[in-house]
């Protein structure tokens, strides 16, 4: 199997950086039904923009390139050690290329292995089947998304639906709820799998497993074809829209199966993902490794462009932030406006904040802009490049934001998918701002940045150390000010009704 590991190297770099032809159509379509000027339509300009960008340059489509995920299929008697070696030194090639983010963390000790290798990663399952040659499929699913998976043990109660019991209806009730609650943090318009019945691990399994359908292909099973239109036509009246930012489109996909349970136990479990859909497969020849064809797309046609003009289009009514900012700059905005950022800022994720809250920062925070990212980084000689830098879901922080926001003085915090009352309350005592950046648009992002002027707390890693970046025309929107007001409690309220609107028809 001379060609194996090249094989799937090749697999895991169009993975991460080229979506797939049936996702790329339905972004086409959220795209253009989005109200023009709108804080969704703005949104999708960018999500469309940074897909082509990705395609260009070979880069991630979003710096959170998730726990690599591999469906193998094997012939009866191919040696699946053989291709777990295969599949751990592609993996670890691509990481080295900046293909994926080192994401690999141990458990016990906090340590990041820099390679996307230890304990039960990547995640690889194994199927033998009488076909002569070797599938491979790969989702790169990220923990922004990850995170806003769900289990629902029914019967149970929701919010705003009431009670969900052992019936389709209950089942129809628990997948709006996952897409209610998901709402900008997993980076919506999203797509879902979804399996009813199974036990609680097995459930999971199968519903991720789910996501391995194309968006456009029809259930066999009529019950389930019914249920998944019925889904898709109900969670796009929520108006979740584009990053939470309320809007028309916040399902792309729902796929559904189901399994055998025990009498005691119905599990409806959902595996969420977001709109930077990656997945994609090959056959490879049993004896050979190479590959003969691949699945979801056609290399040898042409990849539409998905941009529908120059980016994000500027208005000229823009704010122009130039760190480190004023207290009175700050309590100037308000909810809706647009921002660019030029100058410094500082990024910090869960270990930086954690850090934050027993020690002083490497850095004077005064005035500053604090980053919710773990870019993907590359040295070249002396110098640090930014492959990909997009925001991460930011409530993560929020046991954390508004101590280190009183406490240093910090001005602007970017991130994704807004933050809580407790953050909102520091924003309005101190003086600070929330600017919510475009989730998966790490190419975009990338572009912004001019220089890597330094790096502190490179202990914790590549993407948790905190990078110091000069930045030009970083684009986000203001979603939570200094007068009290978020979007994303707004957009959550306002849903939270018309879910509940829905049981009312």
């Amino acid at each position: 199997m001379q060609f194996l590991a090249n094989s799937l190297l090749e697999l895991i770099t169009q993975t991460s950086t080229n979506l797939p032809p049936d996702v790329r159509a339905a972004m086409q379509i959220a795209g253009a039904g989005e109200t023009p000027g709108t804080q969704s339509s703005q949104a999708l300009n960018i999500i469309l923009g940074n897909i082509d960008m990705a395609k260009d340059d070979e880069g991630p489509i979003c710096q959170d390139t998730g726990m690599p995920t591999f469906f193998v299929h094997t012939p009866v008697g191919v040696n699946q050690i053989r291709i777990r070696k295969a599949v751990h030194e592609a993996v670890a090639e691509a990481t080295r290329r900046g293909k994926l983010r080192p994401n690999s963390v141990d458990s016990l000790t906090g340590k990041n292995s820099g390679n996307n290798l230890g304990d039960e990663t990547p995640v690889i399952h194994f199927e033998q089947w009488e076909e002569d040659e070797i599938e491979v499929r790969l989702i790169l699913k990220g923990g922004g998304c990850e995170n806003k998976n769900i289990q629902y043990s029914v019967p149970c109660e929701l919010d705003h639906l009431g009670r969900a019991d052992r019936n389709l209806e209950g089942v129809r009730k628990c997948i709006l709820h996952a897409v209610w609650q998901a709402q900008g943090q997993g980076c919506s318009p999203g797509a879902l799998g979804v399996c009813i019945g199974s036990d609680r691990a097995r459930g999971y399994d199968l519903a991720k497993q789910q996501l391995l359908r194309t968006l456009d292909d029809v259930n066999p099973n009529a019950q389930l074809a019914r249920l998944e239109a019925e889904v898709m036509e109900e969670a796009n009246r929520l108006g979740v829209g584009a990053m939470g930012f309320g809007g028309k489109v916040s399902l792309i996909g729902c796929k559904i199966t189901a399994a055998n349970r025990l009498p005691a136990s119905f599990f409806v479990s959902v595996a969420y993902d977001c709109w930077a859909f990656r997945r994609l497969g090959v056959k490879l020849n049993a004896a050979t490794g190479a590959i003969t064809q691949w699945l979801y797309r056609d290399p040898d046609r042409p990849v539409e462009r998905m941009a529908r003009g120059e980016g994000f289009p500027l208005t000229g009514r823009e704010v122009i932030l130039t760190p480190p900012l004023s207290e009175e700059a700050v309590r100037a905005l308000k909810v809706g406006d647009v921002v660019l950022v030029r100058g410094e800022m500082f990024t910090g994720r869960d270990n930086v904040h954690a850090h934050l809250m027993k020690n002083p920062p490497p850095v004077d925070l005064r005035g500053a802009v604090l980053y919710h990212c773990g870019p993907v980084m590359l040295k070249q000689g002396e110098d640090w490049v930014v492959k990909a830098a997009g925001p991460t879901t930011s409530s993560r922080e929020e046991p954390y934001q508004a101590d280190i926001i009183r406490r240093y003085g910090v001005r602007a915090v970017v991130g994704k998918g807004g933050m809580g009352a407790k953050t909102l309350a520091a924003l309005r005592d101190s003086g600070a701002v929330y600017l919510n950046a475009i989730g998966g648009a790490a190419q975009y992002y990338a572009r912004t940045v001019e220089k890597v002027l330094g790096v502190h707390l490179m202990e914790f890693g590549i993407p948790e150390a905190m990078w110091r970046l000069k930045v030009h025309d970083f684009v986000a929107i203001v979603t939570m000010d200094t007068h009290g007001n978020s979007l994303h409690a707004a957009v959550e309220k306002t849903t939270g009704e018309a879910l509940a609107a829905l049981e009312k028809v």
